[in-house]
């Protein structure tokens, strides 16, 4: 099977209809070793040239509503900050998230109760200046988890050549799959069920960014060091996604 799923949809009914915006990839190279105690026993990390790659993503998610039914006024837009690795099963990349802190009440339940995501109740803003600097603030706000904030400035800048197969970026960010295995993804500690949840989305239209501000306890909630060093950066314009069902595997 090949690495990565075509933007086309597949013949699966998608279940929901989401646009991502504002979105910043900031990644480092982390050894295998340290990540490897993140995923449950049967997810292979999905390693580029040798090296494992964790990210932290803020974003703005809109436009939320389910296939074929109108958008819920103040249920349909919420801001995102995740922490994230890459894994594969059975040949399929996705991707793991170590967590996916959110605004929205309502939809942290339901990704936690429909979709097995390990969301986490968070305030979060994320604004403009008139330069077209971008401003992400966060505070974890979820009962029995870990205390973390986050605040990062960045600024997107010139557009970047489409990402090819076989290359960093494509690695990093062009990903159809995600996998999940409940609510708890501390080190050695998962839920006892896998399952695989599949997207289409066109592929990013990704630019250069330069960062200003970057001050985060993300990584270091999961027990881990932020790595050492400034992170590889893509800043994304929006796009629009379909989301399928999750599927146990």
């Amino acid at each position: 099977m090949s690495d990565y799923l075509p933007p086309v949809r597949s013949s699966r009914w998608p279940l929901m209809r989401q646009r991502w915006s504002n979105l910043l990839f900031a990644h480092w190279p982390v050894s295998p070793e340290v990540l490897r105690p993140y995923l449950p026993p049967r997810l292979e990390l999905d390693l580029f040239d040798g090296q494992a790659w964790l990210g932290v993503v803020p974003f703005t998610m809109s436009h939320i509503r389910p296939l074929g039914l109108p958008a819920v006024p103040g249920l349909s837009a919420l801001h995102e900050l995740n922490v994230r690795t890459y894994a594969r099963l059975d040949g399929v990349p996705g991707v793991w998230f170590l967590s996916l802190d959110a605004t929205q009440p309502l939809g942290v339940w339901a990704a936690r109760t429909l979709f097995h995501l390990p969301y986490l109740h968070a305030r979060m803003q994320l604004t403009h200046t008139p330069d077209g600097t971008l401003h992400a603030t966060a505070t974890r706000t979820h009962r029995s988890e870990p205390a973390a904030t986050f605040a990062a400035s960045w600024q997107p800048g010139a557009a970047l050549p489409l990402a090819q197969p076989n290359t960093l970026a494509h690695f990093l960010t062009e990903r159809y799959h995600l996998y999940t295995a409940g609510h708890t993804v501390r080190a050695g500690q998962h839920g006892n069920s896998l399952w695989r949840g599949q997207l289409w989305h066109a592929p990013w239209a990704l630019r250069e960014a330069t960062l200003t501000r970057w001050e985060s306890t993300l990584v270091e909630s999961h027990g881990l060091s932020t790595p050492a060093g400034p992170p590889l950066l893509h800043a994304a314009d929006k796009l629009d996604v379909w989301v399928e069902e999750l599927r146990r595997v």
